[in-house]
């Protein structure tokens, strides 16, 4: 006498809640993924390439004291501003001390 067999599960029935436990999982606590790629030749180092991955929530990410992307001017509209307004202050510095002189020139 034969027991029929058990058909497994498809992989996209049940699996959505325990990816998304593991991703919960991962940015909450953060992962880091490191490695180093070195191509030499004839005992002569050619390249060296290292590699530091963290996944982590941007919370996670704050109290590890990592932040950049909050000064880069690429990525946060805030520092745009700022940048802008940064250099706005430059060029005027610049033209207010370019302006006397230009003025004694007309004088003359």
């Amino acid at each position: 006498m034969t027991t029929p067999s058990r058909v497994p599960e498809p992989w996209g029935q049940g699996s959505g809640a325990n990816l998304a436990d593991i991703l919960e999982r991962v940015l909450d606590k953060g992962i880091v993924i490191a490695g180093d790629i070195r191509i030499n030749l004839l005992d002569i180092e050619l390249l060296t390439i290292k590699l530091r991955l963290i996944v982590a929530s941007v919370d996670k990410a704050k109290e590890m004291g990592i932040d950049w992307w909050e000064d880069d001017p690429a990525l946060s509209s805030r520092a745009r501003h700022k940048e802008l307004a940064r250099e706005n202050a430059e060029l005027r510095e610049r033209l207010a001390q370019l302006e006397p002189a230009r003025a004694e020139e007309e004088a003359q």
